[in-house]
């Protein structure tokens, strides 16, 4: 089972908890024990999972990324290598065990939505399946 849901980023960089997104659709398909996969089929964002307790690790992780990969000296015309290559470093998908209709996350888990050409409309993908 598939669902698509719309996001409309604020900033130019942002890492967005999309937990929810994942459980809603775990629980509209009846998934008592499978999978959730997370897709972003964007090349300029991407999606992880991590702490979702204390938002001073969204901030260290943007500011990471933001050391890791410099703004400018790249030869991509629109301008945006940097968040190509933030999204590439962050991925494209995570897949979630789902156990007894809940997905299997770690107490201080989450699923971010990360933004890194914003602000944009973005679309989520989000599939379940029984295994």
């Amino acid at each position: 089972m598939l669902f698509t849901f719309d996001l409309q980023t604020q900033a130019k960089e942002a890492m967005i908890d999309i937990t929810h997104l994942a459980a809603k659709t775990v629980k509209e398909a009846g998934i008592k024990e499978g999978f959730c996969l997370v897709y972003v089929p964007h090349t300029t964002a991407g999606v992880t999972i991590n702490e979702n307790a204390d938002p001073d690790v969204v901030t260290d992780i943007l500011a990471a990324l933001a050391r890791i990969v410099p703004a400018g000296g790249y030869r991509h015309g629109e301008g945006n290598s940097p968040a190509h290559i933030k999204a590439s470093l962050m991925g494209s998908n995570q897949t979630v065990v789902i156990h007894e209709g809940r997905l299997v996350l770690g107490t201080w888990q989450g699923i971010y939505f990360c933004e890194f050409d914003g602000p944009r409309r973005r679309k989520v993908h989000v599939k379940v399946w029984e295994g």
